[in-house]
């Protein structure tokens, strides 16, 4: 690797919006960088974009030669990510990619920064998963009270904002919400039907077993994560015409007894955990005015469930392309270099 306290780094999907995010992440946090390589497809080659005060040239991804890179953070989907990912890594850069490409192998740890740090280190093939922004913020949430009391079940209901979809998803709720103001027919094109204004209770394919994609990542995800195969997961995950941050109600069934109020105090001192919970109007995070833009996990409406003698309701909001991707990331980034440094 590079000199002591720096890190040459590469960014593949660095023009999509949580790339774009990557970099004003690694940019607040000073991650020490010696180069910074940011990568696109052909399409985006030559285009600049900023990293702090500079402005950096989008390099072609299909033409690039990864040796020499230390650390390489990929978020431009699973095709790119099972194409170039064992490419950086055999030239001996450490991958933590935001796609779902690797998640379920079990030679490639599932990683939330504040919930199984020690498992970076469990990387033979040199590739590091980034979970589901869903999975990552209800774990961060939920880890804390796995290790006290022991989760059995966990229902959760989600509730998506559209930017999960990406940029042309941002863009169909701005056309639609302005078109339909002005008595316009919304058109749906990266949607099924429309989203401005309404609910979509599907995200992802559909399975065999009725549920979606999204609803089982959480499923696979929290078990490994947690590393507990007997935990049951009931997820139903829509999208909402919100523009970042998703919420999740979310009512836990545990082992042994635990009350929301030893959950609130639980969370108060959990790392990546802010606790808003007030029983009052606004006492209570929600996607604008609490996560978009920062990086905490909000966990409000922490109430007993008076219908289950070992169970709790919470309402976990975050940003999801902040903590549900590229902060986790660099987290995981900051967490290898700590590693090598310690070494």
């Amino acid at each position: 690797m590079n000199a002591k306290n720096s890190c040459n780094v590469a960014i593949v999907g660095a023009t999509g919006a949580v790339g774009e995010t990557m970099l004003k992440i690694l940019a607040e946090r000073k991650f020490p960088i010696g180069t910074l390589h940011v990568l696109a497809s052909e399409r985006s080659a030559g285009e600049k974009i900023e990293f702090g005060a500079k402005k950096l040239v989008v390099e072609n991804l299909a033409t690039f030669d990864p040796s020499g890179v230390d650390i390489a953070l990929f978020s431009a989907g699973g095709s790119i990510s099972k194409e170039y990912a064992p490419k950086f890594a055999a030239a001996g850069a450490v991958v933590i990619d935001n796609s779902s490409a690797f998640r379920y192998d079990d030679d490639v740890p599932l990683v939330v920064s504040e919930v199984n740090p020690e498992q970076v280190k469990n990387r033979p093939r040199g590739i590091i998963a980034n979970p589901n922004c869903s999975t990552m913020q209800m774990l961060v949430a939920l880890a804390p009270i796995h290790r006290q009391a022991g989760i059995e079940r966990i229902n959760v209901a989600t509730y998506q904002s559209v930017s999960g979809g990406g940029r042309s998803a941002l863009e169909e709720l701005g056309r639609q919400t302005a078109g339909i103001l002005n008595f316009q027919d919304p058109d749906p094109k990266r949607f099924p039907v429309q989203i401005a204004f309404n609910l979509i209770p599907h995200i992802d394919d559909f399975q065999d077993n009725g549920y979606t994609k999204e609803e089982m990542k959480l499923v696979w995800e929290t078990r490994k994560i947690l590393g507990d195969e007997s935990i049951q997961v009931n997820p139903t995950a829509v999208r909402v015409p919100v523009f970042y941050g998703h919420s999740e109600a979310v009512n836990v069934e545990t082992r042994e007894k635990i009350t929301a109020a030893q959950v609130r105090d639980l969370l108060s001192t959990a790392p990546g955990v802010e606790v808003v919970d007030e029983p009052k109007a606004g006492g209570y995070p929600t996607p604008v005015t609490h996560a978009s833009g920062n990086d905490p996990v909000y966990v409000g409406r922490i109430r007993d469930d008076f219908s289950h003698p070992r169970a709790v309701n919470l309402w976990i909001v975050s940003d999801n392309i902040r903590k549900g991707a590229a902060l986790n990331a660099v987290q995981l980034a900051e967490l290898v270099l700590a590693e090598r440094d310690n070494a």
